[in-house]
């Protein structure tokens, strides 16, 4: 069956789709013995010889998934060229080549999805699927009712509006604030913008929920393995 190349290399656990579309756009991918550049281009993984920078593509790579409970100070990426910590330092005892399902800032904690499986990254991530993601928010002072209402709505952010969310003061103590927020974007530093634009500084930032996965006993930098159960609901969101 012919699929798309670049679903062909993510599935294969080469690299997730984007990166995988960026190889092909680069003249790193052949089928058959001749580059290609067009990622869009479907081939059949059967009836082709693919390969990238020369080796060829081995068989359909064995789809491990992974929850993390990232600490802080760790970036969201396989690869960094200014040697600092990724969160591809805590899985050093598992030999595959594992990806993060979106990003979460360095100084952002919380639960992320770490697998191979290019596939549902990608639904996971898009915009279109609406996959939940709860945080609780600690922001320096205090925020009127106002504000929490102009945010609920969505305010201007990146040159567009959020989309809404759900939002609410959970307490307060002598200096700061804390808060409950739901989004389904994944904008960059998304939370942080919106508080800004109230006025409102965050100074810790916790993801607690993601696609239903909650971090449960997993302290910081711990990750477990996810059921077969959680895979499956994953895959039917």
């Amino acid at each position: 069956m012919e699929k798309r190349l670049q679903t062909i290399l993510a599935r294969a656990g080469i690299a997730s789709r984007r990166h995988a579309a960026e190889l092909i756009e680069s003249g790193k991918v052949s089928v058959d013995g001749v580059l290609v550049a067009e990622k869009g281009m479907r081939v059949d993984p059967v009836k082709h010889e693919i390969a990238v920078n020369g080796r060829l593509l081995p068989g359909e790579e064995e789809k491990h998934y992974y929850l993390l409970n990232k600490p802080a100070g760790y970036i969201c990426t396989v690869t960094d060229t200014h040697g600092r910590r990724k969160i591809s330092d805590l899985f050093t005892r598992v030999n595959v080549r594992l990806y993060p399902v979106g990003r979460l800032d360095k100084d952002t904690t919380g639960v992320i999805i770490v697998t191979n499986d290019g596939d549902l990254a990608y639904r996971l991530q898009h915009p279109s699927f609406k996959v939940d993601k709860e945080y609780i928010v600690t922001i320096s002072g205090s925020i009127t009712s106002r504000e929490i209402s102009k945010m609920r709505k969505g305010v201007d952010i990146d040159g567009g509006v959020s989309a809404p969310c759900e939002i609410s003061e959970i307490r307060k103590t002598r200096d700061n604030t804390i808060l409950r927020i739901v989004i389904h974007e994944g904008r960059k530093r998304q939370i942080k913008q919106m508080f800004e634009v109230v006025g409102c500084r965050v100074v810790l930032l916790d993801r607690v929920r993601y696609a239903g996965l909650t971090s449960g006993k997993l302290k910081c930098g711990e990750f477990r393995k996810l059921t077969e159960e959680e895979i499956e609901k994953l895959k039917r969101i």
